[in-house]
C-alpha cells in the first residue's frame, strides 16, 4: 500500500537526521547546495549552512581555547557536551597557550583574534544572539572548530548547533566538517505560562528552561493564571520560599540565555487612579527586581472593562467603557515604564497584553493604547482571534497598525485549558503561520498546555518557526523534534511520530479545528477499504501493520524516551493508544473471519474489538492538572469510524441492515431553550465540541428528538458535553414513544405505548443504552426533585 506523501516527507526527512553518521563522509554525494545528503539535519534550521571539508574526528583529548571574554553558559555547555561524547581530557587554555590535545576549539566573541583567525571566512552576522560556527579539517593536527558569536547569546547557540553536529559511527566519534553563519529572524521567541488550571511546578519550569536554551528560545514569561499572587492577590508580597523559587527560577534562565519575564495582572481588582495601588504594584515589581529579574510584564487581559473596580476611577476617567479603560490603562502603564523600567539598570522595556487582544476590528480601546501608550511599550496579540486557524503577514500588519508599533504574538497553541480541547494532548508541529511573519512581529511566544514536557514536541517546531520562519518545514521540524526526544532512536522516533499522527487535532473556539485529527492514519485506513473493497489480498495484512504500528508505539516510547517527565504528561495517553491498537487488531480479525466465512470467529473478534475500544474510551485526563478535564482523545473521528464501519461490514455479512444515526440533524428541543449557544439542536449536530443545556431551573429537566419517522431502534448512545468532570455522574431515563410523549415523567413511564430504559451516566465515555423499539420522539429524562442542568453533547439513535 502507498503512503502518503506528508508522512514520506516526514519519513524522508528522519532517514536524513538518522542515518546522517552511517556513511563516510568521503562518500556523500553533494546535494547541489553545498551540503551532502548525510549531513546533519540543525534545528532551528541555520540562516546559511556548507560543506567546507571532511568530517573531523573528536579524539579523547580537546583543548577549548577561551579567556574572560568567554560566555560561562556556552563554556559549561561545551564542556558538558565533550564529556557525553567520551572526551576524557579537557583543557581550557588561552590563545597564546601551545596545544597539546589534537583538536582545538575556539570559544568567544568572533571578534576575538584566534576566534577570527579560525572562522577564515565563514561570515558572523552583525545581528544579536548571531554566531558564526567552522568545522576545519585544518589548522590543528586533527581540525580546529571556532565558535564565534556576536554576543554571549551567540556563543552560546553555537554550542547548541555543535550539539547537532558530532555522531557516533563505527569507525569513532566525527564532527561534521560544516560552515554555518547564523542569526535569529526574531529577537524574542519563547513561551509564556498564561493558562488557567494548574500551574506548571518548580521541577517543570527548570525543565522547561533547560529545554528553551537546547532550542535557542529566549523569553519565559511567567504568568500562571492560578498563581494566587500573580492575579488575585496581586498586592501580597511573595512569601519567602515563594520568592527563594523565583530566584532559583531566574538564576536557570540566566544559564541558558533565556529572558525570565516576570508577569502582574493586577485587573480585576486594581483602582487604576489609586498611588496607593501603583505603589504597591511598582514594589512587588521591585522585590523581584532585587532577585534579579530583568524584565516584566503587566497583563491587563481577561478583565472587565465595561466596570470600575473603584469608585474614584469613574471620578477620574469618566462612565467605564472602551475609551475610559485605554486612558486608565495607559496611565498605569505608562507610569510603571517611566518611572520603574527607565529608573532601574538593566530592565527591558515594559510588556503588556491589552483588553483587547484576539482581533483586527479598530476601536475606541485601541485608539486609546495607539495614540497614548508609550512608545517603548511593547504590545502582545493573539492574533486575528484568540485561537486563531491561520496568521499571515498582512494580519500582523493590520494589528501592528491598531497598536502603532510591531506586535508581540501570544499563539495560544497547543494550550489546552478550554472546551474543545478537554482530553486532549495537542502534539501537531506548528503550521498556518505565513513566513515573513519575523518582519513584522517582535516575537513569538507560545501559550503551551498544562502539561508542560508533552508540549515539548510542538515547541520545538515553534522554535524552528521564530528562529527562520522562511526555510521552516513542518515535517522536517517534527522529525526532529520527535529525535530530540528519542534521542537519536530510530524505533522511538517512528512510535513518536506515529503518537503525534494520533494526537494531531487542534482545535478553536469553535466547532472546526485548525489542524485535523490522525490525517496519516486517516489516509492510510481509506487505502486499506480501497483494497478491501477491490479484493486485494494484502488489505487485512496491511490493516494488521498499521494496528501493530499504533499497538506497540507506547511500550516503544516508554523505552526509548529518557525524558520521564514526557512519559508521565502522556501516561494516560500512551495506555489509551495501546488499546485502540488493540482494538485496530481485532478489526483485522473480523474481516479475515468474514473473508474465510467464519461467522463464529468473526464475532468473537467483534467482541474483543469493541471491549477494547470501550476501556480506551473509558481513561480520562489527569485529574486537577487541566481547568477542563474530559475523556482522552486519541484519533477521535478516525480510529471510531473505522471500528463502526467494521462492526458494519460484520452486521451486512449477518444479513442485517446497516445501522445508522437517525437522530442526526433532527428536530431537537428542550424543557427550556434558554441560550442560542446551548439550543437543543447542538446535540444532534455531529459535533462533540459543543453542547445543549437546560436553564438548571427545572426538576426533571428533559430533551427531545423527533426522528420525523418511525425508526426500528437498536441502541442509544448518549455523550455528555466534553467539560464534564468525573463526579458529574448522572441517572438517565431514555423514552421511546412512536406518538407525543406524555408532560411528566410519571405519566410517561406508566404509559403502556413508551418503551424506557434508565441507565447511569458512564464518566468517560457514552452511556449505551440497549433499547430496542419502534419509534418517533426520543426523550431524555433526569429523575431529580431538586432544579438540575441537562448537558448533552450528542444524542446518536442508532436505528436500522
Amino acid at each position: 500500500m502507498a503512503r502518503s506523501g506528508r508522512r514520506l516527507a516526514a519519513l524522508s526527512a528522519l532517514v536524513v537526521l538518522l542515518g546522517a553518521g552511517s556513511a563516510p563522509a568521503v562518500a556523500d554525494p553533494d546535494t547541489g547546495s553545498g551540503t551532502r545528503a548525510t549531513d546533519p539535519v540543525v534545528s532551528p534550521t541555520p540562516q546559511q549552512q556548507s560543506r567546507i571539508g571532511s568530517d573531523v574526528v573528536v579524539p579523547g583529548r580537546v583543548d577549548i581555547v577561551a579567556d574572560d571574554t568567554t560566555d560561562a553558559a556556552a563554556l559549561t555547555s561545551l564542556r558538558e557536551l565533550l564529556a557525553r561524547h567520551d572526551v576524557t581530557t579537557v583543557r581550557t587554555v588561552t590563545a597564546d597557550a601551545p596545544r597539546r590535545a589534537p583538536l582545538a576549539v575556539h570559544l568567544g566573541p568572533a571578534t576575538r583574534p584566534d576566534v577570527a583567525a579560525a572562522l577564515r571566512d565563514t561570515t558572523v552576522p552583525d545581528a544579536a544572539e548571531g554566531y558564526g560556527l567552522r568545522v576545519d579539517a585544518t589548522g590543528h593536527a586533527l581540525g580546529t572548530v571556532a565558535l564565534g558569536g556576536t554576543d554571549a547569546a551567540g556563543q552560546y547557540y553555537a554550542v547548541q548547533t555543535l550539539r547537532q553536529l558530532i555522531r557516533s559511527t563505527g569507525d569513532g566519534t566525527r564532527l561534521a566538517g560544516l560552515s554555518i553563519t547564523d542569526h535569529p529572524a526574531m529577537p524574542l521567541r519563547g513561551t509564556i505560562e498564561g493558562f488557567y488550571g494548574s500551574p506548571w511546578t518548580h521541577a517543570e519550569r527548570l525543565d522547561q528552561l533547560a529545554f528553551y536554551g537546547d532550542a535557542k528560545l529566549n523569553t519565559y514569561i511567567y504568568a500562571p493564571k492560578d498563581d494566587p499572587y500573580h492575579r488575585d492577590r496581586w498586592r501580597e508580597p511573595y512569601p519567602a520560599e515563594d520568592l527563594a523559587r523565583l530566584a532559583e527560577l531566574v538564576e536557570r534562565a540566566d544559564a541558558h540565555h533565556v529572558r525570565f519575564t516576570f508577569a502582574l495582572s493586577p485587573g480585576t481588582s486594581i483602582c487604576y487612579s489609586s498611588e496607593r495601588d501603583r505603589a504597591a504594584l511598582t514594589g512587588k515589581l521591585g522585590a523581584v527586581y532585587d532577585i534579579g529579574i530583568r524584565s516584566f510584564s503587566i497583563p491587563l487581559d481577561d478583565i472587565s472593562y465595561t466596570r470600575w473596580n473603584c469608585d474614584a476611577d469613574r471620578d477620574t476617567y469618566g462612565e467605564p467603557g472602551r475609551a475610559a479603560a485605554a486612558a486608565a490603562q495607559t496611565e498605569l502603564l505608562n507610569d510603571v515604564q517611566r518611572h520603574f523600567v527607565e529608573t532601574h539598570d538593566g530592565v527591558q522595556p515594559l510588556q503588556t497584553v491589552p483588553t483587547e487582544y484576539g482581533d483586527l476590528t479598530d476601536t475606541d480601546y485601541k485608539r486609546g493604547l495607539r495614540e497614548h501608550l508609550d512608545p517603548a511599550v511593547v504590545v502582545m496579540w493573539t492574533g486575528p482571534d484568540v485561537v486563531p486557524a491561520s496568521i499571515d503577514v498582512d494580519q500582523a500588519e493590520q494589528a501592528s497598525a491598531l497598536f502603532g508599533r510591531d506586535v508581540f504574538l501570544w499563539d495560544n497553541y497547543p494550550v489546552n485549558d478550554f472546551g474543545q480541547s478537554a482530553g486532549r494532548l495537542l502534539l501537531a508541529p506548528y503550521d498556518k503561520r505565513e513566513p515573513g511573519l519575523s518582519g513584522t512581529l517582535s516575537g513569538i511566544v507560545s501559550n503551551p498546555m498544562n502539561q508542560a514536557a508533552a508540549s515539548k514536541l510542538a515547541l520545538f517546531t515553534i522554535a524552528d518557526f521564530a528562529w527562520n520562519d522562511h526555510a521552516y518545514d513542518r515535517e522536517r521540524s517534527l522529525a526532529r523534534a520527535a529525535d530530540y526526544l528519542a534521542a537519536g532512536d530510530p524505533d522511538g522516533v517512528r512510535a513518536l511520530l506515529t503518537f503525534v499522527d494520533l494526537n494531531h487535532l487542534a482545535p478553536t473556539f469553535g466547532s472546526q479545528p485548525w489542524q485535523e485529527q490522525a490525517p496519516e492514519l486517516r489516509r492510510d485506513l481509506d487505502h486499506v477499504w480501497a483494497a478491501y473493497d477491490g479484493g486485494d489480498a494484502d488489505a487485512v495484512p496491511t490493516l494488521r501493520r498499521i494496528a501493530d504500528g499504533i499497538a506497540d508505539a507506547p511500550a516503544t516510547i516508554r523505552a526509548s524516551v529518557a525524558d520521564q517527565a514526557f512519559l508521565a504528561d502522556a501516561a494516560n495517553w500512551l495506555d489509551a493508544t495501546e488499546l485502540w491498537g488493540r482494538a485496530l487488531r481485532e478489526s483485522a480479525h473480523v474481516l479475515a473471519a468474514i473473508a474465510a466465512d467464519d461467522g463464529a470467529g468473526a464475532a468473537e473478534a467483534r467482541e474483543r474489538m469493541r471491549s477494547a475500544a470501550d476501556e480506551a474510551a473509558a481513561i480520562r485526563s489527569v485529574p486537577g492538572e487541566n481547568r477542563v478535564e474530559g475523556p482522552v482523545r486519541i484519533g477521535d473521528g478516525v480510529l471510531d469510524a473505522f471500528l463502526e464501519r467494521v462492526e458494519a461490514e460484520h452486521d451486512e455479512y449477518l444479513g442485517l441492515p446497516p445501522l445508522h444515526n437517525a437522530a442526526l440533524d433532527g428536530e431537537a428541543s428542550q424543557v427550556s431553550d434558554w441560550a442560542p449557544a446551548y439550543s437543543a439542536d447542538k446535540a444532534v449536530d455531529g459535533e462533540l465540541g459543543n453542547f445543549s443545556t437546560t436553564s438548571g431551573g427545572e426538576a426533571q429537566p428533559w430533551w427531545q428528538v423527533d426522528l420525523g419517522d418511525a425508526a426500528a431502534i437498536e441502541r442509544i448512545e448518549l455523550y455528555n458535553r466534553v467539560d464534564c468532570c468525573a463526579e458529574r455522574v448522572r441517572d438517565y431515563h431514555v423514552l421511546v414513544s412512536e406518538k407525543p410523549l406524555p408532560d411528566t415523567l410519571a405519566a410517561a413511564l406508566s404509559d403502556p405505548d413508551v418503551t424506557s430504559r434508565h441507565e447511569t451516566e458512564q464518566a468517560g465515555r457514552p452511556t449505551t443504552v440497549d433499547l430496542a423499539a419502534t419509534g418517533r420522539y426520543v426523550r431524555v429524562w433526569l429523575a431529580t426533585t431538586d432544579p438540575t442542568e441537562l448537558n448533552l453533547a450528542e444524542v446518536r439513535v442508532l436505528a436500522r
